[in-house]
């Protein structure tokens, strides 16, 4: 029997992407998509979201009686998860996607935020963990942990394939969003060090955001524009053949869910460099599967990546245990068949 499911989330995300085309290729769901349609780019936009969002419940309450959904999934615990959980559907699953969902931590509407994700954890029949770091945060503030589904989504392994690069330098990417979090100035300015070292490098820096330009100025006058290419935004079909191309992966978060970047790196032969936090260390052993640096330690960062590339053989060996770690771990055909089926397990109890 095939039946409908309404998503609330930004559908054009890689990570929803994957998601919504899973349980259409799995378990033949129909996928209704719904997303706030204000910018988050300006102080005025975010008042209009802001308002949008006040609004959104009774647009969302009118899809599901006229389209009449089986099921309601939502991403993010206190954005769209908290709008599934308002919206009278007799069947919830939410997504937490990062590793607590409630960011920034000053903000004003932290204790807004927190009332909100406790709202929403109560309401969801289902509760997606996309990884074990993110049921630490869900265990200490009492959510009924039977209801937890803790499996990432998984990424296509016959688009994400391992190859071989002998290259003689260092041949890095990074694919994370433009934004200060991720700190690609920290990396740019590691890169100077290298460059102040004469060693020789390509660094290839994926994505837009708004701290495009601030890179690019960074760049310049940390005199390396010439070695540091900015794809900008580019289809997610694209993304493995820069991978490939690559033999070291670098992400320097401040704060981490799960992320599929790291996962699509490692099924691609790149040997991951990441910042060491706690959703990273779920996946990453420092010298072992690869390097964990400290938020922001420039030097250390410079200093291990010299070290990963000087130890070829050492890294050659971890990216084989990786890509078989992704291929028993992460594997988007396997992880999103057992999401679909737990949905129908779901729909089925409900309709009891």
């Amino acid at each position: 029997m095939k039946r409908k499911i309404l998503f609330l989330g930004e559908s054009y995300r890689a990570d929803a992407i994957t998601w919504v085309k899973g349980l259409k290729e799995f378990r033949d769901f129909e996928i209704i998509t719904w997303e706030l349609q204000t910018p988050n780019n300006s102080k005025l936009n975010r008042f209009k979201r802001i308002l949008e969002y006040f609004f959104s419940p009774v647009s969302i309450r009118k899809i599901i009686r006229n389209q009449k959904p089986d099921m309601v999934i939502a991403e993010r615990t206190t954005s769209y998860g908290f709008l599934a959980a308002l919206s009278g559907s007799k069947t919830i699953a939410i997504a937490q996607q990062g590793r607590t969902d409630l960011w920034p931590e000053g903000s004003v509407l932290y204790p807004f935020k927190k009332f909100i994700q406790k709202y929403a954890f109560k309401k969801a029949h289902l509760i997606h963990a996309w990884g074990p770091v993110m049921t630490i945060h869900m265990k200490a503030i009492g959510v009924d942990m039977s209801k937890v589904l803790v499996l990432p989504k998984g990424i296509d392994l016959s688009l994400f394939t391992p190859s071989t690069n002998n290259s003689n330098k260092i041949e890095a990417i990074v694919t994370r969003s433009l934004q200060p979090e991720y700190r690609h100035d920290s990396i740019l300015k590691a890169f100077g060090i290298l460059h102040q070292k004469g060693i020789d490098f390509s660094l290839t820096i994926v994505g837009d955001g708004t701290r495009l330009q601030y890179l690019k100025d960074l760049a310049k006058e940390l005199q390396i524009e010439n070695k540091v290419t900015f794809t900008g935004r580019i289809p997610n079909t694209e993304l493995p053949k820069l991978l490939q191309q690559s033999n070291i992966y670098i992400s320097m978060p401040i704060t981490e869910g799960v992320s599929a970047s790291l996962f699509e790196a490692m099924a691609c032969n790149c040997y991951p460099v990441v910042s060491d936090i706690p959703g990273n260390q779920s996946w990453i052993t420092h010298r072992e599967n690869g390097q964990l640096i400290e938020i922001d330690n420039i030097e250390m960062l410079a200093n291990e990546l010299m070290w990963s590339f000087e130890n070829a053989e050492f890294r050659n060996q971890a990216i084989l245990r990786n890509r078989k770690f992704v291929e028993e771990n992460a594997n988007y055909d396997t992880n999103m068949k057992v999401i679909a089926d737990r949905y129908h397990e779901l729909l089925d109890s409900r309709n009891n």
